[in-house]
């Protein structure tokens, strides 16, 4: 199997497709999932419970150090990013805000594909500004496979725009189109 990992970066407007994407995963679904989403900085309850009402899978908010486990989905801490460690393990950290965000979806992107490389599966989905854009292409470059969410499809379309303009993507896909890929995945 060539793909072990999924990465999703989302902003303004992704919740919808983040939670149709989870909703859809089976419980068998074994690939680690890290999301880099944007989030109120200092609302610290709720995003995982509103998440985990849909999806099979379990969500955590990982700790700094956390070793990766199959079938689990990793969620940025609010006001952290989150960093993919060699060795299968989450860094968090509380540097600067990147592209006026804390987590950086690029920062996490870099990291997941600099540990995955080929290995890696990078999303990008709705969101109002470029954060992602360039970590998607790291992912890219690194040999990992790219999706964006279609634009026209999008609440808020900068973040797809940006990684289409930025990025060589594999797939434009639809949230539908996304899960059917997901779901074809050997597991």
């Amino acid at each position: 199997m060539k793909y072990k990992y999924i990465i999703i970066g989302g902003s303004a407007g992704s919740f919808q497709a983040v939670t149709r994407i989870l909703e859809s995963l089976p419980k068998t679904f074994t690939m680690p999932i890290f999301l880099a989403l944007h989030r109120l900085k200092h609302v610290r309850t709720g995003f995982v419970e509103a998440l985990s009402i849909k999806s099979k899978l379990p969500i955590v908010e990982p700790v700094d150090k956390e070793h990766i486990k199959q079938g689990k989905i990793y969620l940025a801490p609010a006001n952290y990013h989150m960093y993919i460690e060699l060795g299968n393990y989450i860094a968090l950290s509380t540097e600067e805000a990147v592209n006026h965000s804390r987590p950086s979806i690029d920062l996490s992107f870099y990291s997941a594909a600099f540990a995955f490389k080929e290995k890696l599966i990078g999303i990008i989905l709705s969101g109002a500004n470029k954060d992602g854009a360039s970590g998607l292409k790291y992912v890219a470059d690194a040999g990992g496979l790219t999706i964006v969410q279609n634009p026209d499809e999008c609440q808020v379309r900068t973040m797809t725009t940006a990684a289409i303009k930025t990025a060589r993507v594999d797939y434009i896909y639809t949230t539908d189109q996304i899960i059917e890929f997901l779901l074809k995945l050997p597991q």
